[in-house]
């Protein structure tokens, strides 16, 4: 049970960050009917999530898409005002660029985990779809507690289905390893299904079929119109509507409780009173803030793993740019390419097209979890290899009129085996602290809606802690020599 102290509260709660998470915890908050204040060490917000221009062209320069199948980010984006200007991706065809050539991205799988061999034909050699047979003549295969998605899948599938789908599939989202990667936390249905099957094809088929009894139907993915970047400000544009106070360039220093009950935070020249505090920043910021009152939450937000990694934007006239249809392509890392994926942005997306007809936009991304030597590489070299490789995959040798290169250095926390153990102690942690809760791509998912969903849970919790509050301040506990007690 959260202990909640009596206090004159007067329901004012600070958030600390202000990307999705943070500023989806905020507009959760003033839903309720609090008081909040929002802290931003950088100076904008929206953190991972960035719009921005190439060559005239709006583009994201962050994260360009949502996944749709997830209520969260949809139904935020709607809240805010965006509903008008959400997209589907114009196609849904892409591709992997594997042994030399680009091959048709397989249906018909899990995070690349097919339910029949014949789902990765053309991906897979005649040997890798050899090994997929065997799976339903294996023993099971523990995965106890928890397991790596491709030492688990291996031992089921054989590696090269790990190496020439899972591993670009994971890798697009976490930029880490797939042999290191925790199946529960990253794959949870696949997890589920590792737990009631023997074969794992067997258990992808039930997904599927599951799926499908849902009538899980429309787009798998969402962008909006302008960009993915525009959707936290929309958000932080409602909070301000809503009486909320956004601040940047403030970064947190401080943060301990008050002598008098709820809780000082504090920056280099200010400090605030709060009942409650929402902390929605990544691991090592979360960690430092803690310091003081969790030793042990900090202690394991500090061995929380980060990935770094880098997008390369370029702009081509169009008539000098005929790329292969489809959004793009995934890169295998065991092919030993510099890029991991490329994004045909101006096909990938009908709104980029629309409003630049006489420009092609695409991106690629660099670096995974380990990979540290391309990402010291200076700016105009990371264009250079991104140019090779996509005439080595695409054919494209025109000059492009445009290039930026963003990158987002320790931008995509880890989830190593035991990931979810981790996550639990660290609230085990904070349960021990009154109006406090946490939240953000360090615990339950690197997504936008994961994030956006750990955001409602830590508002909820904050909102039944202020009601806590107000229910002792209103109603004092009588002790039994006849005094108010706490």
């Amino acid at each position: 049970m959260r202990e909640v102290h009596a206090r004159a509260g007067t329901g004012q709660v600070v958030v600390i960050g202000a990307g999705i998470a943070g500023l989806a915890a905020a507009h959760r908050l003033l839903e309720r009917g609090a008081r909040v204040t929002v802290l931003e060490a950088a100076d904008r917000v929206g953190g991972k999530l960035l719009p921005g221009e190439i060559a005239g062209a709006r583009v994201d320069l962050g994260a360009e898409s949502m996944l749709a199948r997830r209520p969260e980010a949809v139904a935020l984006a709607r809240e805010v005002g965006l509903a008008d200007r959400l997209q589907p991706p114009a196609t849904a065809t892409a591709s992997i660029w594997t042994r030399g050539a680009l091959r048709p991205m397989p249906k018909g799988h899990v995070m690349g985990v097919p339910g029949t061999a014949a789902a990765l034909s053309g991906v897979l050699s005649d040997e890798g779809l050899a090994r997929i047979e065997r799976d339903a003549e294996l023993p099971r295969t523990d995965v106890g507690d928890d397991v790596a998605v491709g030492e688990y899948v291996a031992a089921r599938l054989g590696r090269e289905v790990v190496d020439r789908l899972v591993e670009p599939l994971l890798g697009g989202v976490y930029a880490g390893d797939a042999y290191r990667i925790s199946m529960r936390s990253a794959v949870p249905q696949l997890f589920q299904a590792a737990r009631a099957h023997t074969s794992l094809t067997a258990g992808v088929r039930e997904i599927q079929s599951k799926a499908a009894a849902a009538q899980q139907t429309g787009p798998v993915f969402m962008g909006v119109r302008g960009g993915v970047g525009t959707l936290p400000l929309a958000v932080a544009e409602s909070v301000r509507a809503r009486g909320g106070e956004i601040l940047t360039g403030t970064t947190v220093t401080e943060l301990r409780r008050a002598p008098e009950g709820g809780w000082q935070v504090g920056s280099c020249d200010r400090q605030w009173q709060a009942d409650a505090v929402v902390v929605a920043v990544p691991a090592p910021a979360a960690a430092r803030l803690l310091r003081t009152e969790s030793s042990g939450a900090a202690a394991e937000l500090d061995a929380v793993e980060y990935a770094s990694m880098a997008l390369v934007t370029l702009a081509y006239p169009r008539a000098d740019a005929m790329l292969p249809e489809g959004s793009g392509f995934l890169v295998p890392p065991v092919d030993g390419r510099t890029i991991k994926a490329s994004t045909f942005a101006s096909q990938k997306w009908g709104w980029i097209a629309d409003e630049n007809p006489g420009l092609v936009v695409l991106r690629t991304s660099v670096g995974r979890y380990g990979e540290t030597e391309i990402l010291r590489r200076d700016d105009s070299e990371l264009v250079e290899v991104s140019r090779h490789d996509l005439k080595a995959a695409t054919g494209l040798d025109a000059t492009p009129v445009a290039t930026r290169v963003t990158r987002w250095d320790d931008g995509l926390p880890q989830y190593p085996v035991g990931h979810h153990a981790r996550v639990a102690r660290i609230r085990e942690h904070v349960a021990g602290l009154p109006g406090l809760a946490v939240c953000g791509a360090p615990y339950d998912g690197v997504g936008i809606p994961a994030c956006i969903a750990s955001a409602y849970a830590a508002a909820d919790q904050i909102h039944g802690d202020l009601r806590g509050v107000q229910e002792l301040t209103a109603h004092p506990v009588q002790s039994p020599h006849g005094g108010a007690g706490e």
